[in-house]
């Protein structure tokens, strides 16, 4: 505890964050695991099939797209937060929130990633969206190479958002 003060003191709280979404986003890139944002993540998901459940009652088409409303939410959340904040002149809390938004693919990636081995835990007992979506589309045996993709996108967006990050604080400091 002694160095986070020590460090806290010595190069500021902006460069400790600085560190911080560093790590983090190594952390992410390199050996994600489902962690308590993603705890943030399920429940905007959850709420995006509640909120859109209706459809599946009114139309054809309606049960693909209250499941797709939960990964949608899931996704448009973070990034809404991020381009409102950087619409405010926010910008090093909208690159946090581009983080966040990196994550959250991250989420989704594993998900998705998962369609085919069902060793992901659900809520509830519900079937694996993913599992359901990709099978409606005839892409379910590609699930996993989708997951990495969207991994490797999210990875590229998690490197993006630390990388403005240091800008904007060399910048400031300049």
């Amino acid at each position: 505890m002694k160095i986070l003060s020590y460090l806290w003191k010595t190069i500021g709280p902006r460069r400790v964050g600085l560190v911080v979404m560093c790590v983090y986003a190594a952390w992410l890139v390199f050996f994600y695991r489902y962690h308590w944002v993603d705890g943030i993540n399920l429940l905007i998901h959850e709420a995006g099939h509640l909120v859109f459940s209706p459809l599946a009652r009114l139309s054809a088409g309606g049960e693909t797209l209250a499941v797709l409303a939960g990964p949608a939410l899931q996704l448009a959340v973070p990034l809404y937060i991020t381009y409102r904040l950087w619409r405010r002149g926010e910008a090093i809390p909208a690159a946090v929130g581009a983080l966040w938004s990196a994550e959250s693919l991250m989420y989704t990636a594993a998900y998705l990633g998962d369609a085919n081995r069902l060793a992901l835990p659900l809520i509830g007992g519900h079937p694996n969206d993913w599992r359901f979506l990709l099978d409606r589309a005839g892409a379910l045996e590609s699930a996993e190479q989708i997951g990495l993709a969207l991994h490797l996108l999210a990875s590229v967006a998690a490197v993006a958002a630390v990388w403005r990050t240091i800008r904007l604080e060399s910048e400031r400091v300049a």
